[in-house]
């Protein structure tokens, strides 16, 4: 027993260290996705093998917290080691956003692989390709910006797909990215109320109307608030509050507590009260 509580006092210690600037439940979830990395740098859910995406992901959540310097230099590796794990432009759009955030120069390949997007069905797609270049510091092409404001619904919501129901994600995600391209007015307002028909009495938000409310969609619409510069307000951090782990992870819902990673990934930039993208 004493060796045992020697190794996690050394770990805990460890991980304190990494985390110099990320403070609170912040620290506290930044550790736990430390915790996860694998010896070569990736991140995965329990029992299974890490990949891009999901390293992505994390290594988006340990910049939004501050801190890590040398758990998120190792996620960087991973993802120069996995280039072939980015198959399609949403893939290679949130390679791009992870690399731009971890501090990289920006292969021109990846970049001109994006600008020549081209928006087809897929709204989310290109929403992200949005956000991608913008992660760069590059403006992007007007079409793909008048593409997304197309798909917006009547009601003002976004869906994944073109012609799809509205869904509070692809609405949240489509105000940080017109946001980020420097789009304001009627249509972000529009969508701001659409996003607002999300939300549920606990707090939270759910994904799509009439489902409870989970992590990652009260997640993303803490993010798209920050991002028109509006108050998200106390009750969606209480929602999130009451799913987090005495670990720092984050339950995806009341009832469900799968992904683990991915959902703290994705919870702690709105933590830290950050939007894509950034630093």
């Amino acid at each position: 027993m004493g060796v045992r509580w020697l190794a996690a006092l050394l770990v805990t210690v460890a991980l304190a260290g990494s985390a110099a600037g990320a403070t609170g439940p912040v620290a506290g979830s930044a550790a736990f996705l430390a915790n996860r990395q694998s010896p070569g740098g990736g991140f995965a859910e329990q029992g299974r093998v890490p990949d891009g995406p999901l390293t992505a992901w994390a290594a988006l959540g340990l910049v939004a917290a501050g801190g890590f310097p040398a758990e998120r230099a190792r996620a960087l590796d991973f993802l120069h080691a996995h280039r072939a794990d980015a198959s399609t432009d949403g893939d290679l759009a949130l390679r791009v956003i992870a690399l731009a955030a971890l501090g990289d120069t920006v292969d021109e390949s990846l970049l001109a692989r994006l600008r020549s997007h081209r928006p087809d069905l897929l709204v989310n797609e290109t929403i992200w390709v949005v956000l991608a270049l913008r992660a760069a510091g590059e403006q992007p092409p007007q079409a793909l910006v008048q593409a997304i404001l197309a798909a917006q619904a009547k009601g003002g919501g976004f869906p994944w797909s073109r012609g799809g129901s509205p869904d509070s994600n692809d609405t949240a995600a489509a105000i940080e990215a017109l946001r980020s391209a420097g789009v304001g007015g009627a249509a972000v307002r529009r969508a701001l109320t659409a996003l607002g028909t999300f939300r549920n009495r606990d707090g939270g938000y759910a994904l799509t109307k009439g489902r409870e409310s989970d992590a990652q969609s009260t997640a993303w619409a803490i993010q798209a608030i920050l991002s028109s510069g509006g108050r998200p307000g106390k009750p969606p951090f209480r929602y999130l509050a009451r799913l987090r782990r005495s670990d720092g992870s984050y339950r995806y819902s009341l009832r469900y507590g799968t992904t683990p990673v991915w959902v703290t990934a994705q919870v702690l930039p709105a933590l830290a009260g950050k939007s894509f993208p950034f630093p």
